[in-house]
């Protein structure tokens, strides 16, 4: 393992591509994953430790932002990965572009606003509520342990597990999350079906719903 990892840092290796497809499955699911934990935990905090909040819109615990950023961060950053500075200061600068534009973008074009550091403990360095340092450096930081532990792990696994196994076990996982994504953010929309906030409102779960 440590070989593959001095291989992964040093040589510029193109990953073939089921590779790569299961290096992103994966990435989608452990990213979008870990976001909602991060989330989960925080917003206890910022809620003066009263309450767990469900957050994000699906039934299960993602949250895609987080999924879209880790692929970002992963294609812009692969190059400079034996170089942590360089992957740091690369991915804090993708984090606060993407955060800023979602966002935005979000409020603008949906009328939606789905987080606010106006209203949120740490949030020196807010930008109308879109970004602040807190956000930005913790996504860096994280993306260190993306570039650095999670991503070579990954790579280390496939080639371990059997390589259709292992492809069958990503994109399943990675299907499932997606089917819930879009069920939620488009198909329950269009066809008037019960999302994730109707359901877990009616059994008592506290979720967060966006204004």
């Amino acid at each position: 393992m440590k070989k593959e990892y001095q291989r992964y840092l040093n040589y510029n290796k193109q990953f073939d591509k089921i590779t790569l497809l299961e290096i992103i499955s994966l990435l989608i699911v452990i990213a979008g994953n870990f976001g909602f934990l991060y989330e989960f935990i925080f917003y206890y905090f910022n809620g003066g430790m009263k309450n767990f909040y469900w957050r994000g819109g699906n039934f299960l615990p993602w949250i895609n932002i987080y999924a879209t950023g880790s692929i970002l961060i992963y294609f812009l950053t692969y190059k400079y990965r034996n170089n942590a500075l360089k992957v740091f200061l690369i991915s804090l600068i993708i984090s606060a572009i993407l955060e800023y534009i979602s966002g935005w973008g979000m409020l603008k074009f949906a009328h939606k606003r789905c987080w606010d550091y106006n209203n949120e403990i740490l949030n020196f360095g807010n930008i109308n509520g879109f970004i602040c340092l807190r956000s930005v450096l913790f996504f860096a930081i994280s993306a260190l342990v993306l570039v650095y532990l999670i991503i070579p792990f990954i790579y280390y696994l496939t080639k371990i597990i059997n390589k259709k196994i292992f492809l069958i076990i990503s994109l399943s996982l990675c299907s499932i999350i997606l089917i819930d994504e879009f069920y939620n953010l488009l198909f329950a929309r269009i066809l008037k079906l019960p999302r994730a906030y109707d359901v877990y409102s009616k059994i008592g779960i506290k979720y967060v719903k966006f204004k």
